[in-house]
This record gives C-alpha cells, structure tokens and sequence, in this order.
C-alpha cells in the first residue's frame, strides 16, 4: 500500500494507534514571551526537550563580547539539541539602554546572533520577571551582572548556575552542556549528579 500523507494518517486514524505524545512542558519553559522586537509572543516549551543555556544579556558592557562565543556555541551544537537563549536586560548599571528593535539590530550587525532572543526583562530584585524569579527559586542565585548563566537538561530543570565572568567556551561549563546533551530526556543527570 502507497502511504502518503493521507494514507499514513488513515491507517493510523482506522488502527487507532496514536503517535508517542511529547513529554508535558516544564513548569519554568510553560510561559509566553514575545520574541525580541516581535510583537506576538510565543510559548518557551517550544524548547522543550532541547539543552538549554539562559543568559541576560547587554549590549553596553565589558562582557558584552561574550555574545561572539555564545554565537558560536550555538551554532555548533544546536544540531545536537542545544540553545542559547538570550534575554537583554537593563538592571546593571544601564547597560541596556536601548529599544528591542536597537538591541536586535545590533546583536545581529555586530555579533551576527542567529540564537532566539526574548523581549527585555529585569532579571533581578521585585522587578525581576517571573521567569527569572523562578531560575532564582531553582539555584538560589540571582544574576550579579550581564551574562549570567543558567543550564537546563531536556526536561527543562535548571542543573547549573554559572556566573558572568564564565566564558562561553569554558572548559567547566562545555563538559556539563556535553554530558547533558548525551542524556535522554526525562532521564537527564539532576544537579547533584544523580
């Protein structure tokens, strides 16, 4: 029998076999946020399943280079299920002056970022969005400065915490990314290793 794209979805339908259902969205990914400079947001559970690496971002900072090595980093690894997410904010020293629309402008012009950018948030103190109070809750740290970083598995829970100064290309920090990105989903090494 030719199964083509109707046909495969009829014997499904007449077999009543159903597709392996994904796994359900982690608490902190299961939120709406607008893409950088877009105007409709959309669901972070998107990357569910994916190895992620959240990090605030800021265009006028010393550290602001570090956008090349994330770049980077993305690039190499997201055909193995990784993400850099990035998240401008403006809560240290006002190293983020400028609209989303500057912001994207110049993280693609200067640094040429491909990885998803989010809307500007606050990532600390009352202020702090609710994705970021959640990250807080998780590893107890909040961000020091620009470019911080949090490590999530597949399952979408937080496993690492990295300070700013950390590089992207970090020794300490790719072995952890690696050995999340060889666990399975919903089986992935918690915090503590086990």
């Amino acid at each position: 029998m030719n199964m083509n794209g109707r046909g495969w979805l009829l014997a499904i339908a007449l077999s009543g076999a159903m597709p392996a259902a994904q796994p359900a969205c982690s608490s902190l990914l299961d939120r709406e946020l607008r893409p950088l400079a877009g105007k409709t947001p959309e669901s972070l559970c998107q990357h569910q399943g994916k190895v992620l690496l959240i990090v605030n971002t800021a265009s006028k900072c010393g550290l602001t280079p570090q956008y090349e090595g994330l770049e980077a980093l993305h690039a190499r690894l997201e055909p193995q299920g990784f993400a850099v997410l990035g998240f401008p904010s403006n809560d240290f020293l006002g190293q983020e002056p400028g609209s989303e629309e500057q912001i994207q402008e110049f993280c693609t012009l200067t640094y040429g970022v491909t990885f998803p950018m989010y809307e500007k948030v606050s990532v600390k103190g009352a202020e702090a969005s609710p994705l970021y109070r959640e990250l807080l809750a998780a590893t107890g740290e909040a961000p020091g400065w620009n470019f911080h970083k949090y490590l999530l598995d597949r399952d979408g829970q937080v496993v690492a915490s990295f300070g700013s100064r950390t590089k992207p290309d970090d020794p300490a920090l790719l072995a952890k990314i690696e050995e999340l990105l060889a666990a399975p989903a919903e089986s992935s090494p918690s915090a503590d290793g086990t």
